[in-house]
Parts: structure tokens; C-alpha cells; sequence
């Protein structure tokens, strides 16, 4: 199995090298690497009427949207460790906010290290790698991130305070703590932008945007926004872009027809901020929720545009490629849920806009299927680097150049699940038309306790699980052949 794995990874590389730009075309490009935390494709740049997010539709305009990026799985640690190592979660063996990747892989080459390697300046700061994970070997300089206030209003600064004084006070520690001092979910107050952690970012990345300007190398820039992470707090300026009365509630507010029951949680991590009862969030408050998420996409995109502005203004930007991800999705209601944590499309599914100077697909979008762990190669081929032989994705650099050519057929996610006394691991394989998961035993994956299909032609939302229809049998089984070869098979295919 480990010659086979070897040898796929190798024909990948030979592949993505056959689709590559020409060493003309290759230039050693600046990278200024956005990372959004909890970030769902529903802004201006993917068609949302009511989300105000002129600085990333400006990005957009001047770039090619992803519409069908997939994270590898839907939670913040396994995702980023995933696409900043170019390794899915099964390699990595990151399931967890805790784990760190080095710790299976201890020798992997991250995404920035690599650029380091080849004579950039590379340089992090903020949400890049999960808070307290963080990876020194990745840095030129040492990574960075701002102080700042969790909340605007004084009283939800002393009720923070309070609760994690009494959380140390009973014996708490590391994540249990954390869950135990949180105040409300969401906040609006007259501050400043930087008296937040992405205002303060931005601050910091113009600052160091203009430390880079007079080196003689190139650079590689991480910045890494938290907002619209909960709690959503921003600035009251932002929440005033938005009329509660226009801001919908989902539409679709049962769990799928048919699915497992653990398919779905229920966003325990919402539950743990101050106010958030168990069970159905009234409307009242899901509004005022969905309010708060909103507010805060465009308190965090007034700060990308703050520091693209700066990047334009020191004559950077027609040397730097700009990118923007959200490490995964979110729900806001639907299915009666939140969060992240699932396989389902609004979960695995996230923003990627990417802008390289003087690409002719500037303005436009793509449905070809790409993966987060296709990001490292794309920046490594677009900058003229090598591409390492650990990678498990491919470039999607040919798709800057033609945004509608054939492309892979299938993108690939996990989540994992203990169920009663089981531990399962939850692999979705998302095709053109379906998504497929199919839950099996970790240690056996020849043990399946559950199987989900849905046919997005008819059925974007998911809402009905038709594998066990027996008219599907064939359909079903013709997708587990697929779903059994794998990654590997998916992005050879048709090369």
C-alpha cells in the first residue's frame, strides 16, 4: 500500500508539473495569504443580496471565485493543518482541536516553510494554525498576533473575567475552561475597529506590509482574520449596514429524511456562550444571531480591505498574488442546527477567491471541484517553486487560465463520531451531481453503520438521504467503486 501511495503521489506530481506553467509564465510572485475563520460562501462575491462585503466582491472582481471548494474536514484545527500541510486529515491524523500535526508527520514541509526554503520572507500572524498550535519551523520571523478585547461593552469584559476567574478557581484547565468563560454570543458597540483582534490584524499587517516593501527578497505574508467566529462582536457601525426585519431565517429547518441520527449535531460550541439555550433557538434570537454573523463578515471585510489598500498603495500588488479561504462553512439555522462539525455541503463547502497578476479570468467563477488541500501546489506552481512529493492535492493554477476546463471528479471530507461506544469515521465524497458519506468504523472500514446519498440536481439542500431507496441500489453502488478508489483515482482521472 505504501509503493502504491507513492507512486499515486508521484504521478500527481507528474501531472500537476504536464498542467503547470511555463517557466516563462512562472515568476517568484509576493503571496499575501488571507485565512477567514468560520467564513460560509454566502457574501456579495457568491451572490448574497444582503451581506455587505465590498472589499472581498472588489478581491473577486479582480480574481476567480471557487464556487465548489471543500475543506477535508469541517473544523477549524483539521482543516487548517490539513491545507497548510498539503496532507488530508487520514495523513495528518488531526481530528482534534488538540493534536498537533507534527506529532504524526513530524518532518512534513508546511505550505509557508516551503517558501521559506526557496528565499521568500515569510512571515504569520493571527489565526493561521488553530490557536496554540502553532508551528515555528513554518517562519522566518516569529509568528504574531494582536492583543485585544473579546467584547466592546465593559460589562461583557467583567463577566469573561469572572467566569474564567471561578473556571480556575474550580480546577479547570485547557478546553474545558475556555468553554466555562465565555460571555454572550453576540455584541454591537461604538468602538474602534482595532479594540478587536482583526482591526488590531490589520493594523499590524500594514504595518509589516511596509517593513516588507524595501526587502530584497520575496515575501510571503499570512494574516489570519478570526471574525465571523463566534462571539460575533464588531463594531456597532457594522451591524447598522443591516435591517433585522430584512435578514431571513433558514428555510430548511428539519434534520435530512433518512439520515443516521448523528449526522447532524446540534452546535454544542454556540451552546456554551452566554444566553444560547438547548435545543431550538427561538427566531427572535437566530435573527439577532444571523445579524451578528453578518456584522461581523463585513467588520472582518473592511479589514482586508484596509490592507490590500496598503499593498496597492507601496505599488505591491502587481507583484503579489492574493488569496482568501474560510477554513470551512457554517450553518445559521439550518436543519435546526449550527456550527460547523458535519459532512453536509454547507459545512464542507467554504470560500476560496484567488487573484494572480494579469490573469485573463479576472471577474469570473468556476464549478470545477477543488480542495483546500489543492492550495499549497496552486501557490507553489503559480510562484515557480518546486512542488514537494508529500502533497496529496492538485494544482489548480490550469484552472486560473481556464476557469471551465474538465477538472477532477470528486472532492473528499471526513468527520468523525462516537456513537454509542463506536468510534465511526464519516467520509463524504462530493461528485458533480451527489455527495456520498459513508460512516464506517475507524479501525475497519469494511464496518458500515450508515450510508447517506443526495442527488444535488434535485435536492441542493440535502434534506432527503435516498440511499436506502432501492432504485439506487446500483446508483449507490456504483458511487462506493468510486468512493473506494479514492482521492488518488478522482484527481488522475482524465489527466
Amino acid at each position: 500500500m505504501k509503493s502504491l501511495f507513492r507512486l499515486s503521489v508521484g504521478l500527481l506530481a507528474f501531472c500537476a508539473v504536464s498542467l503547470s506553467l511555463s517557466a516563462a509564465e512562472a515568476k517568484h510572485y509576493n503571496v499575501l495569504f488571507f485565512a477567514v475563520d468560520d467564513l460560509r460562501p454566502e457574501f456579495g462575491a457568491y451572490g448574497s443580496p444582503i451581506v455587505k462585503s465590498p472589499n472581498l466582491d472588489a478581491l473577486a472582481a479582480k480574481g476567480l471565485v471557487f464556487n465548489r471548494a471543500y475543506c477535508q474536514q469541517a473544523v477549524c484545527s483539521p482543516s487548517r493543518s490539513s491545507l497548510l500541510t498539503g496532507t488530508r486529515p487520514d495523513t495528518t491524523k488531526v481530528y482534534d482541536l488538540e493534536t498537533h500535526f507534527r506529532k504524526n508527520i513530524p518532518d512534513v514541509v508546511t505550505l509557508p516553510q516551503h517558501f521559506k526554503n526557496n528565499g521568500y520572507f515569510v512571515q504569520g500572524m493571527g489565526k493561521l494554525f488553530h490557536g496554540g498550535l502553532d508551528d515555528p519551523q513554518s517562519w522566518s520571523t516569529p509568528w504574531a498576533a494582536p492583543k485585544a478585547k473579546s467584547y466592546g461593552l465593559a460589562e461583557n469584559n467583567e463577566m469573561v473575567a469572572r467566569k474564567a476567574a471561578e473556571a480556575k478557581k474550580a480546577g479547570k484547565k485547557g478546553k474545558a475552561a475556555s468553554r466555562s468563560a465565555r460571555g454572550p454570543a453576540f455584541e454591537s458597540s461604538d468602538v474602534p475597529d482595532n479594540t478587536f483582534h482583526d482591526g488590531a490584524l490589520a493594523d499590524m499587517a500594514i504595518k509589516t506590509l511596509r517593513e516588507l516593501k524595501d526587502k530584497k527578497q520575496p515575501f510571503w505574508l499570512g494574516v489570519g482574520f478570526v471574525k465571523p467566529h463566534l462571539p460575533f462582536v464588531a463594531p456597532k457601525k457594522y451591524w447598522d449596514l443591516y435591517d433585522p426585519a430584512k435578514i431571513e431565517l433558514a428555510k430548511v429547518t428539519t434534520r435530512p429524511k433518512g439520515a443516521p441520527s448523528y449526522a447532524i449535531g446540534d452546535g454544542g460550541e454556540m451552546r456554551a456562550y452566554e444566553g444560547i439555550p438547548n435545543g431550538h433557538v427561538p427566531d427572535d434570537m437566530a435573527r439577532d444571531l444571523k445579524h451578528g454573523y453578518y456584522a461581523a463578515i463585513s467588520y472582518m471585510d473592511a479589514q482586508v480591505g484596509k490592507v490590500v489598500a496598503e499593498l496597492e498603495r507601496l505599488g505591491l500588488r502587481d507583484d503579489t498574488i492574493i488569496i482568501i479561504w474560510g477554513d470551512h462553512g457554517w450553518k445559521l439555522g439550518e436543519y435546526d442546527a449550527w456550527c460547523k462539525h458535519t459532512n453536509v455541503e454547507l459545512d464542507t463547502n467554504a470560500p476560496l477567491i484567488i487573484s494572480v497578476p494579469g490573469q485573463k479570468s479576472a471577474g469570473k467563477k468556476t464549478d470545477a471541484l477543488v480542495e483546500f488541500v489543492d492550495i499549497y501546489p496552486s501557490l507553489a506552481e503559480l510562484c515557480g517553486l518546486p512542488l514537494p512529493k508529500h502533497l496529496e492535492g492538485t494544482s489548480f493554477a490550469p484552472l486560473i487560465k481556464n476557469p471551465n476546463q474538465t477538472w477532477k471528479e470528486a472532492a473528499f471530507s471526513q468527520y468523525p463520531r462516537g456513537v454509542s461506544g463506536k468510534s465511526l469515521m464519516g467520509y463524504t465524497m462530493r461528485t458533480d451531481r451527489y455527495r456520498l458519506t459513508r460512516w464506517v468504523e475507524k479501525r475497519d472500514h469494511s464496518k458500515v453503520d450508515a450510508v447517506e446519498l443526495y442527488d444535488h440536481k434535485t435536492d441542493p439542500m440535502e434534506t432527503v438521504n435516498i440511499a436506502n431507496d432501492p432504485k439506487n441500489a446500483k446508483l449507490v453502488a456504483d458511487l462506493t467503486v468510486q468512493w473506494e478508489k479514492g482521492w488518488q483515482a478522482a484527481q488522475l482521472k482524465g489527466k
